[in-house]
């Protein structure tokens, strides 16, 4: 993998979150809708597919990768896809999605209709990691990503994805326990987890939680030949954990520099004009 690479990328998109870029009034515009369990997260690209806007906003309609709110995931969208379209002067038409590996027809479909809502076709729906492999350009390994409610499992073998896999253990897990263990709010765990300042204090209790998600990327590369394992998704941006992963799997671990933003990315990576 070409760490230098995929964190220049998303360096690129990270400075879209503020300053957006310039389009023209008839390029193609690529789109993609991370439906998260924390976040929901716009990503546009020119068409150069190159970052020109995103946008986010924490939510809690979706739990491991499930739509439980419809109305409120779709709201969240439309408000979301008028920012985005304000800021560029351009309408968005087209769209992809991921969902975690394994959703059923009918839970794809509903992600689909909530981003229709918003005045969007949807042209490609694929499973997270491999949507996170668009950025990562791997072709032996696991991709991990680890959102808020799920790890979700994509096995690559010569640039083929031959095995994935999804179980419910994520961010909202790790917030739990420090919600526990602190006696705060859920609300406040959640801010107390993305705080640079402590994450060295709370390590070691979230530790149990990490050595579950590495219990479960175990269990799925056994008996296959995996080296190396590439961790995605808001979770993983939990400092030291990839170590904490490392030492439970006794794989290489890589870590981008920011792998909350690598799977949007490569969702409308895999958008189509």
């Amino acid at each position: 993998m070409d760490t230098a690479a995929a964190d220049a990328l998303v360096r690129s998109l990270e400075e879209r979150l503020e300053k957006t870029g310039s389009v023209t009034a008839d390029e193609p515009l690529l789109a993609g809708v991370d439906l998260g369990t924390a976040y929901i997260v716009l990503v546009v690209l020119n068409a150069a597919r190159e970052p020109v806007a995103c946008a986010m906003e924490f939510a809690q309609v979706v739990r491991d990768g499930l739509v439980v709110d419809y109305a409120g995931a779709a709201r969240i969208v439309k408000r979301l896809v008028a920012q985005v379209e304000e800021r560029l002067g351009r309408s968005l038409e087209k769209a992809a999605i991921a969902v975690p590996p394994g959703t059923g027809p009918r839970e794809c479909a509903t992600h689909q209709h909530v981003v229709e809502a918003a005045g969007l076709e949807v042209v490609a729906i694929l499973d997270e990691p491999t949507a996170a492999n668009a950025v990562l350009g791997i072709s032996d390994g696991a991709i991990v990503d680890i959102g808020g409610g799920t790890t979700g499992i994509s096995i690559l073998e010569k640039g083929k994805v031959v095995y994935v896999a999804d179980e419910p253990t994520g961010g909202t897990h790790v917030s739990l326990v420090l919600a526990g263990n602190y006696g705060i709010s859920f609300e406040e765990a959640e801010a107390l987890k993305k705080d640079p300042a402590r994450q060295k204090e709370i390590l070691p209790v979230v530790k149990p939680v990490l050595e579950k998600m590495a219990s479960i990327i175990k269990r799925h590369v056994a008996g296959r030949d995996v080296q190396a394992v590439y961790l995605v998704g808001g979770t993983c941006c939990l400092q030291d954990m990839e170590k904490v992963i490392a030492k439970e799997t006794g794989l290489d671990v890589c870590k981008p520099a920011n792998p909350f933003l690598v799977t949007p990315l490569g969702i409308a990576l895999n958008c189509s004009c």
